[in-house]
C-alpha cells in the first residue's frame, strides 16, 4: 500500500480506498454500459450471424472497443463523484499521453 501512496502522490489510506472502489465501478460499468449502447445504435447481437466463427468475433471485438472510450469517461466521472477528480484527471492524461494521445492535453 506504501507504494501506491508514494507513486500517486496521496496521504491517506482513506483516499488509496476510494481510489480503489472508483476503479472498480468504473470497470464494472463501463463493461455494462457498452451492451445497452450496442442496442441502441442498432447493433444488437443477434444481427451478427449465429453460423459463423466470426460473426461473435466482430460482434465482441467492437463492445471491447466501446468499453475503452466510456472507461475513459466514466473514470474521470465516477472520480469526480467520489471526490478524487484531480487524481484522476492526472492519472488520465499520463495514461493517453502514454498510449500516443497526449496531444489532447497540450496546452497551447
Amino acid at each position: 500500500m506504501q507504494k501506491f501512496k508514494e507513486r500517486w502522490g496521496i496521504s491517506s489510506n482513506f483516499q488509496l480506498v476510494v481510489i480503489f472502489i472508483v476503479f472498480a465501478v468504473t470497470g464494472s460499468s463501463s463493461v455494462y454500459v457498452a451492451k445497452p449502447f450496442l442496442d441502441w445504435i442498432g447493433l444488437h447481437r443477434e444481427v451478427f450471424p449465429e453460423g459463423f466463427w466470426w460473426g461473435g468475433l466482430v460482434y465482441f471485438l467492437l463492445r471491447l472497443s466501446l468499453i475503452f472510450p466510456f472507461y475513459q469517461i466514466l473514470l474521470v466521472i465516477f472520480g469526480w463523484l467520489f471526490g478524487q477528480f484531480r487524481f484522476f484527471w492526472n492519472f488520465e492524461k499520463k495514461m493517453l499521453s502514454r498510449m500516443g494521445l497526449g496531444f489532447l492535453f497540450r496546452q497551447q
